[in-house]
């Protein structure tokens, strides 16, 4: 089931997740929706709350990073991304650590708009998976940038709190048409403001 993309402006996007229990949801579904939704926005990470779920869940796939065009240089294609498709049930990051470094980041949420955030360059996680094992795992790199950005989904946070003073006042007013369906995005998408 492909689920409609909630459109920055919702409440939901604010609100920090709870944590769910065991047998609480059908977890391999939810994952499988998640997952199809993802794909069909072009996307390579999802959070609960970007479906109007407000539960401590993201996926994340990262293989379009590790693909390469035959116009691309070696250096383009991060290999390490390769099989670096996995659901996060009830994540919470431990540590983050490192050099802090700069990326161009958007959100399926927020179409049309990017910006340069500046995250840890290393983390450490603990979670489940659709099976209910836990795990406890360092990322790096991409990786680590991608979990990082779903992961504040789940705080009710988003990538343009990041940037700084002035380009916010420069993406005020699309960000305001966005919440209100003045935007175009190839995938559909629930509007909070849409008259």
């Amino acid at each position: 089931m492909i689920y409609p993309i909630v459109a920055y402006g919702d409440p939901i996007l604010r609100k920090p997740t709870r944590f769910i229990e065991k047998d609480e949801l059908d977890l391999k579904k939810l994952s499988e929706d998640m997952f199809e939704t993802m794909r069909s926005a072009n996307g390579v990470g999802l959070a609960a709350p970007q479906i109007g779920m407000n539960i401590r869940v993201f996926v994340v796939d990262a293989t379009p990073f590790a693909e390469k065009d035959e116009d691309d240089d070696e250096d383009e294609a991060d290999l390490s991304l390769a099989d670096f498709k996995k659901t996060f049930i009830n994540p919470e990051i431990l540590q983050e650590s490192g050099e802090e470094w700069a990326f161009e980041e958007g959100c399926l949420s927020i179409p049309g708009i990017r910006g340069d955030v500046y995250r840890p360059s290393t983390l450490r996680i603990r979670y489940r998976d659709v099976e209910w094992n836990e795990y406890e795992e360092e990322y790096s790199g991409m990786a680590a940038r991608i979990i990082q950005h779903e992961y504040d989904h789940l705080l009710g946070k988003l990538f343009v709190d990041y940037l700084p003073v002035l380009k916010k006042q420069f993406i005020k007013k699309k960000l305001t048409d966005i919440s209100k369906g003045n935007v175009d995005a190839d995938y559909r998408m629930r509007f909070p403001n849409r008259k």
